[in-house]
């Protein structure tokens, strides 16, 4: 069911926000249910984002590095604890190593909730405590619409300060999402990540998403709704799936919300799973997609 069973954070510094999802599918036709997790060291907290998942549904197991009460080489095991449909424990491994030279203030780039296409921007200090020379030669980013920037600001000594920037470019994806920039440092540690996180929200917002239509026997319908939402009465003027089997009904009368009826029927057995896209008179910026996916058992 898990994607990974083990995560190293590598080197972080004190005070950063450092987190790793462990990401699962239900691939059973029964439903599953975690009862609880636990860590074997406070140094990571365990949190569930889903506890229940039917089949083919998705959640994730949150592991947050405690980076603030907890410095040196620290690791944890988090045990998943299912009780449906029956019994099971699964095992995840994270290790890292906190640094007590360095400290970024706040936490995050956080840039908040931000309107698609609209630019914004976030700051941090980092603070070290060491050699003199010490300096950040460069912050990498692994996304295109994240465009890092930094400057010195302090310099006494072996007590360094400096500001990073990052500004939010066109390109970012639609929902919350957390990216890390690499700082790259002149130290035998080389590197540390700085994490971005921020929620983009488009013009026509869809729920539920993922969609989950349901587990039917070949040649059965199964049938669910999509709640479309814009800021002023807009059209729908097509709805379309990459997967064969899901059909649609909508209005195309201009309104603030519609309801899109969606219809799966197959004769194939196992799991089809697609991405539903609906158009809109709002201009190509309010394109949603969603994720849809359902199962035809024997």
């Amino acid at each position: 069911m898990f994607e990974t069973t083990q995560h190293d954070f590598g080197t972080v510094a004190r005070g950063a926000k450092v987190e790793y999802r462990f990401r699962l599918q239900n691939i059973y036709r029964e439903t599953v249910h975690i009862a609880a997790v636990r860590s074997s060291c406070g140094c990571t907290t365990p949190i569930v984002t889903k506890r229940t998942l039917r089949s083919l549904e998705t959640g994730e197991i949150i592991a947050r590095y405690n980076t603030r009460n907890f410095l040196g080489r620290r690791g944890a095991t988090i045990t998943v604890i299912f009780d449906q449909p029956y019994y099971a424990e699964v095992q995840l491994y994270v290790t890292g190593y906190i640094r007590s030279d360095i400290v970024v203030h706040p936490e995050s780039l956080n840039l908040g909730t931000v309107e698609l296409g609209k630019p914004a921007q976030a700051e941090v200090t980092i603070d070290y405590a060491g050699r003199p020379d010490w300096q950040i030669l460069e912050v990498k980013s692994p996304v295109p619409y994240l465009q890092p920037s930094w400057e010195e600001l302090r310099r006494e000594g072996g007590r360094i300060t400096y500001r990073l920037r990052v500004t939010l470019g066109s390109g970012a994806p639609v929902g919350y999402w957390e990216v890390p920039l690499q700082v790259v440092v002149n130290d035998r540690r080389r590197q540390f990540p700085v994490l971005v996180q921020a929620t983009v929200r488009a013009q026509v917002v869809v729920s539920p998403s993922p969609l989950f239509v349901g587990v039917v026997q070949p040649g059965q319908k199964a049938t669910k709704r999509l709640v479309v939402r814009g800021p002023k009465p807009f059209r729908v003027l097509k709805v379309e799936c990459s997967e064969p089997g899901f059909s649609f009904q909508v209005d195309d009368k201009p309104k603030t919300l519609h309801l899109i009826t969606v219809t799966f029927q197959s004769d194939q057995v196992g799991k089809h799973s697609g991405t539903i896209r609906i158009h809109t008179d709002l201009g190509k910026n309010s394109v949603p997609e969603v994720p849809a996916y359902a199962r035809v058992n024997p």
